[in-house]
C-alpha cells in the first residue's frame, strides 16, 4: 500500500497499543493509506458491524471509498466538500485524534485532485487529506438511510474493480 502520509507520524491506535484494521504496508498497493476523524470512524464502525454488511463483508477500505464515491456523484463534490469543511469541520478541535485506515486508489486520486486544487491554495486555507476523507464520510452519514446507501455502493465499487482487473478475453 503507497503512504499518502509521512511515515513518522503516529495515530492514535498506535499511541494507545491498540491494533489497526489491517495491514498498512506494502501488502495491498491497490490502497492508500488515510486518517479518518473518530466520530466519522466510530459511524463507519457501526456500518461496519451491521447485519447488512453480509456476504461479503465489507472492511474501511470499502466503507471509506464507497463514502467517496457518493459525494463525488454529485457534479460540484469539490464545492460541497470545501463547504463542509469551512462551515463545519473547521469548527472541531483542530487535535482531534484520528484513525489510521485505508481507502482504494480510485477514491483517492479523486480527493488527490481536490486536494492541489486552487480552491485548496493560497489564500485559501490548506486542508489535509485526512480533512477531506472525514468530511466525505461525515457528508454521507448526514443522509437518512446512509447505512444503506453506503453498502450499496461498496458493492458498486467492488463490481467496477473487478470489472476493470479482468484481463481481455481471447478473440
Amino acid at each position: 500500500m503507497y503512504s499518502a502520509l509521512p511515515a513518522a507520524r503516529c495515530d492514535v491506535a498506535t499511541q494507545a497499543g491498540q491494533a489497526g484494521s489491517g495491514a498498512h504496508d506494502s501488502e495491498h498497493p491497490e490502497t492508500i493509506e488515510t486518517r479518518l476523524w473518530l466520530e466519522e470512524h466510530d459511524w463507519l464502525f457501526t456500518v461496519l458491524r451491521s447485519e447488512g454488511n453480509v456476504s461479503p463483508t465489507f472492511r474501511f477500505p470499502d466503507l471509506i471509498s464507497a463514502c467517496v464515491s457518493l459525494v463525488f456523484l454529485h457534479d460540484d463534490a469539490p464545492a460541497r466538500i470545501f463547504d463542509f469543511l469551512g462551515t463545519q469541520l473547521v469548527l472541531r478541535p483542530p487535535l482531534t485524534p484520528r484513525r489510521r485506515e485505508s481507502m482504494w486508489r480510485p477514491q483517492y486520486e479523486l480527493l488527490l485532485a481536490v486536494q492541489r486544487s486552487p480552491a485548496n491554495r493560497h489564500p485559501n486555507p490548506k486542508f489535509q487529506l485526512d480533512q477531506l476523507t472525514t468530511a466525505c464520510v461525515a457528508m454521507c452519514r448526514q443522509h437518512e438511510g446512509a447505512d444503506t446507501l453506503v453498502l450499496r455502493q461498496a458493492r458498486l465499487n467492488m463490481a467496477d474493480r473487478a470489472a476493470r482487473g479482468r484481463p481481455s478475453r481471447p478473440g
